[in-house]
């Protein structure tokens, strides 16, 4: 690996943050997943969590490109679920809180919020938004202000909008400068990590993982991953097809 591309990841794995995530439920359109990766990437998001409850969408077969996600599939796990108490008890197993995005007395303006504590953020589907059940689970509601007639923003763009305004309080805290979320050993695992893949080419892990009750737990991002381990995880014809 050449220097100028090792300072690269390194830079990246610096100023990861590994205490924040985004939960898609029921995302139809993969070009609205694709972007979502890119932003989540953009920010520094290194995991995200797909939930499929909707019967219709077993058919669509999915598809991300490498055109379409830039490639920064193979830098964020993502996981896949069709059990939505195991998505969400999965998720509070590694962060202290779910906001879903949602009008309502309840819900609180974006620029309200504290989004340098560990939190996972919610987001529904194109046509419905988060379902009812989902929002039941969830910690809390917010909105994005609006003035203009449009009820809502596009998913991609609501998630994009949020996630930048997490990086600009978590860069005012110094999460991206002095302060990194993860430790100089897990900094170095991480980067022992994506040197493998990308030596090895592993496509393995440029795939969705699978995870239902009986899957084993979660590793945290920065822990090499098992091949053999990985693949059985993986059906053979998923619900969505990550490809790159």
């Amino acid at each position: 690996m050449n220097p100028v591309r090792e300072q690269k990841i390194r830079s990246v794995i610096r100023q990861s943050q590994p205490d924040l995530t985004v939960i898609l439920e029921n995302i139809f359109d993969p070009l609205n997943i694709s972007a979502v990766l890119r932003s989540c990437d953009a920010v520094g998001i290194r995991e995200v969590f797909v939930l499929y409850t909707k019967k219709y969408l077993d058919k669509r077969g999915l598809v991300l490109g490498k055109k379409t996600s830039a490639g920064t599939f193979k830098w964020i796990d993502v996981y896949v679920f069709e059990d939505m108490e195991e998505c969400f008890r999965r998720v509070r197993q590694r962060y202290q809180r779910i906001l879903a995005t949602g009008l309502g007395d309840r819900s609180h303006s974006l620029y309200e919020l504290d989004l340098t504590v560990p939190t996972a953020l919610l987001f529904g589907n194109e046509d419905e938004g988060v379902s009812v059940e989902a929002q039941a689970l969830s910690d809390g509601n917010f909105a994005i202000p609006q003035v203009g007639f449009a009820e809502s923003l596009n998913i991609s763009v609501a998630c994009a909008i949020t996630l930048f305004e997490a990086r600009r309080q978590r860069a005012q805290q110094g999460f991206y400068d002095s302060k990194s979320k993860f430790s100089a050993e897990e900094q170095e695992q991480l980067f022992e990590r994506w040197k493998t893949m990308l030596k090895e080419k592993s496509h393995f892990q440029q795939q969705a993982i699978q995870v239902s009750k009986d899957s084993a737990d979660l590793l945290p991002v920065f822990v090499q991953r098992d091949p053999a381990a990985e693949r059985t995880q993986i059906r053979p014809s998923p619900l969505t097809k990550f490809e790159l």
